[in-house]
């Protein structure tokens, strides 16, 4: 492109921000067309205000795959590659998609926690880009997506490995403490599982409307009966850690990057162990659980549910004598938020095909939650 087509953005580089180097491409990034859905050049001129002009040389792209959030890839003046990150448009779930709080957690959990990419900007005018945004980090590596193990081998090595890695970084993540990276007051942490059981069912009940199934509300009753005052060791929680929230590096598998933290907040840290094990499926499921194809854990190499709650416990020192109670509400909140999306498919606020099953499973992963009440499974 000639200098007298290029939109040329003023860039002043911010005060310890180290950006990388520039490349050529990002290795690993799986990108979609070139995007016009988003206004760029107003997005630009704001940005530029900020000190984080554009390289108008490079279309932003948006990153494939994902259900909710909207994320862009770019490419600043520096020289550096930066993701533009904002909510899907239409109403949002109470708690979700919160552009403030994940950029309140990531410009400061850096400093304590190398796999959080830092947060750089974030713009509350939902004038701008027609919601708030932030603009973060990008880190380069492989995503896994699904079921799927990518371009890794299909083999007991790769599923030992990744046992390892999600185990030790959920560990990590509980290991920081909030005080000394700005975080003390993140949340509410205290009657935290009581809340969270009730926030859960009020979400159900608008997401399924006067249409609550019968095992829902036995499992909602439950819940309100257990949940009352259990209190467990508080952390920072990410509440969604699970394999397409990280990036690995492909040769050794370490951990890149962990992403996703517009649900971040301090609670109990059990919690957030019971959530990526209602991710976790295994061989002698029943079919809804491979069916949500959420991670790979059913191949070869990958520890069960109960070992890796094991491997946390003796990884962190908790006890897990409580455990079931925080193993059924990660449960029931998977099947709600299945019912959510699929409520959003209903209204037609989005017309994805991909949600139309989600009812259906959503119902299937409440029973299976039912299972785990009777101890019938883990």
């Amino acid at each position: 492109m000639s200098d007298q087509n290029r939109l040329v953005l003023p860039y002043t580089t911010l005060p310890g921000l180290d950006l990388h180097p520039e490349s050529a491409w990002p290795p690993d990034a799986s990108l979609g067309e070139i995007d016009t859905t988003q206004d760029w050049a107003r997005i630009g001129r704001h940005l530029a205000a900020e000190g984080l002009a554009l390289d108008v040389r490079f279309a932003p792209r948006r990153f494939v795959g994902g259900l909710a959030n909207l994320n862009f890839l770019l490419l600043l003046a520096s020289g550096a590659w930066a993701v533009f990150r904002r909510p899907p448009p239409g109403p949002l779930p109470p708690g979700a998609n919160d552009m403030a709080r994940e950029h309140r957690i990531l410009q400061r959990l850096w400093q304590a926690l190398p796999a959080a990419p830092r947060s750089f900007h974030f713009c509350a005018d939902a004038s701008i880009a027609g919601a708030p945004f932030q603009l973060l980090e990008f880190r380069a590596g492989l995503t896994l997506r699904g079921d799927s193990l990518g371009t890794l081998p299909d083999e007991a090595a790769t599923g030992r490995a990744l046992s390892r890695l999600l185990v030790d970084g959920l560990a990590s993540i509980h290991a920081v403490e909030p005080a000394k990276v700005g975080l003390a007051e993140l949340g509410r942490p205290e009657g935290f599982m009581a809340r969270t059981a009730r926030g859960w069912t009020e979400r159900a009940a608008r997401a399924c409307g006067p249409s609550l199934s019968p095992t829902l509300r036995s499992v909602a009753d439950w819940l309100e009966r257990h949940c009352a005052g259990l209190a467990g060791e508080v952390t920072l929680l990410h509440n969604d850690f699970k394999l397409d929230n990280l990036v690995l590096d492909p040769k050794t598998l370490g951990l890149v990057a962990v992403l996703d933290w517009d649900m971040g907040t301090r609670g109990d840290a059990l919690f957030d162990l019971a959530s990526m094990l209602s991710y976790w499926s295994e061989p002698g499921d029943p079919e809804c659980m491979q069916r949500l194809a959420q991670m790979p854990t059913a191949r070869a190499g990958f520890v069960s549910r109960e070992q890796a709650a094991q491997a946390y416990a003796q990884r962190t020192g908790r006890s897990l004598s409580e455990f079931k109670v925080y193993r059924v509400m990660g449960m029931f909140k998977l099947g709600v938020v299945f019912h959510q999306l699929h409520a959003r498919f209903r209204c037609g606020e989005v017309t994805d095909p991909r949600y139309a099953p989600f009812g259906e499973l959503a119902d299937d992963l409440l029973h299976f939650t039912h299972l785990v009440v009777q101890d019938r499974v883990f």
